[in-house]
């Protein structure tokens, strides 16, 4: 041990930080899933009556505009990904964003699994934006809207055409819940519970505007669609899927565990004190940060910083000097020691990431614990570099 430092004495009340699945929400227990339907069908009155309760109180609370469609989908935001791009993609060129990992698998899938004709990429190294005035909204655009794995998230959605002829598809599954989405500039949007909420995975949502709609019902590609991916029945849109019936069997313990989930947001004043929560939650790491001589923002602009994963790479020049792969074993070490003492789990930053760490801000976490951390990162980067 590094005897220049003395042991921190208060420990987080909730050491989970992880980037997802998330912190539970403030006071949550198991108890709270005693009202989940089980052992019954999905396909129940009582059972799409949950569901169907989940769509509407998601739509109010992040204010998603009337007319638009919400779906609960199989795969959690992966699967209602690749719905999107697999079921309206073709038509037109596509334009892809990638900044992140998740951004690169998108991509991926785009050009190596579709193989679509029309396609350019516009990369950004990590911690920053691809050029987004580079974009031709005549086409199609894929993007993230906050990078999980990068902690770089866009600033506003001003950059995107309101006059476009091309569909926005975004993934915002850690954006949802945290962060202002300009729905009018959106024109498909897709995330999970296990991010911001704080909620179990395997379900995504999948939410249409009424031009994504269009597009779904005035075009069908020319490849073959599995029963997971299907969003139309005879040439329209099947709204039976936007209504709670599912396209195959939802977890009701998942389901009563979103809804749960909800009604915590909406007893703290909706979108706005999720949003605020998750700002605070930045704020006191950017104090921190800015007092801590090791450590720094992996985003280059501030602007950019992400308020749910916040992803940190090492400021000290000896170490920023040393080859990725040592850096990445020191990350490893340096989470291994802080999991050991029971003070944070999961802060190791993502694998394809630059090495460091990854602290999960979202409105579930309290911001009394990330204060109560920060001691133990000082504390814990001492002992490893010492050992």
């Amino acid at each position: 041990m590094n005897p220049s430092i003395e042991t921190p004495t208060v420990r987080p009340a909730n050491p989970c930080f992880s980037s997802g699945p998330c912190a539970k929400r403030p006071g949550w227990t198991p108890e709270t899933l005693n009202s989940a339907l089980l052992g019954r069908s999905h396909r129940s009155a009582a059972g799409k009556a949950r569901l169907k309760a989940l769509i509407e109180r998601t739509g109010a609370l992040l204010g998603v505009p009337e007319g638009w469609r919400i779906a609960i989908v199989p795969a959690s935001d992966t699967g209602a990904v690749e719905m999107a791009l697999w079921s309206l993609l073709g038509p037109r060129g596509v334009d892809l964003l990638v900044w992140e990992s998740f951004g690169a698998g998108w991509a991926s899938d785009v050009i190596k699994q579709l193989k679509l004709d029309d396609v350019r990429s516009f990369d950004a190294a990590y911690g920053g934006l691809p050029d987004l005035g580079a974009v031709d909204f005549a086409r199609d655009v894929v993007f993230v809207w906050n990078g999980t794995t990068s902690g770089v998230a866009l600033p506003d959605g001003d950059w995107i055409a309101a006059d476009r002829e091309g569909l926005t598809i975004c993934d915002a599954t850690s954006a949802a819940f945290a962060m202002a989405l300009p729905w009018a500039a959106l024109d498909v949007v897709t995330f999970s519970w296990q991010k911001a909420l704080g909620g179990e995975a395997g379900l995504g949502m999948l939410v249409l505007g009424p031009r994504a709609v269009e597009r779904l019902e005035s075009y069908a590609p020319p490849w073959p669609l599995p029963k997971l991916f299907r969003l139309t029945k005879g040439g329209r849109l099947n709204e039976e899927i936007f209504e709670g019936a599912t396209i195959n069997t939802p977890s009701m313990l998942c389901v009563e565990d979103a809804l749960d989930a909800l009604g915590w947001a909406e007893s703290i004043g909706g979108l706005e004190a999720l949003i605020a929560r998750s700002r605070t939650n930045l704020d006191a790491i950017e104090t921190w940060v800015a007092r801590t001589r090791w450590i720094e923002f992996l985003a280059a602009d501030p602007a950019a910083r992400s308020c749910t994963s916040v992803c940190l790479r090492f400021a000290d020049p000896e170490i920023a000097a040393r080859p990725v792969n040592d850096q990445a074993v020191l990350a490893k070490s340096l989470a291994k020691f802080l999991e050991a003492e029971g003070v944070a789990f999961d802060i190791a930053a993502y694998r394809d990431a630059p090495p460091g760490l990854r602290l999960w801000a979202g409105a579930t976490v309290e911001t009394a614990d990330l204060e109560a951390l920060f001691p133990w990162l000082d504390w814990a980067w001492a002992q490893v570099r010492a050992g």
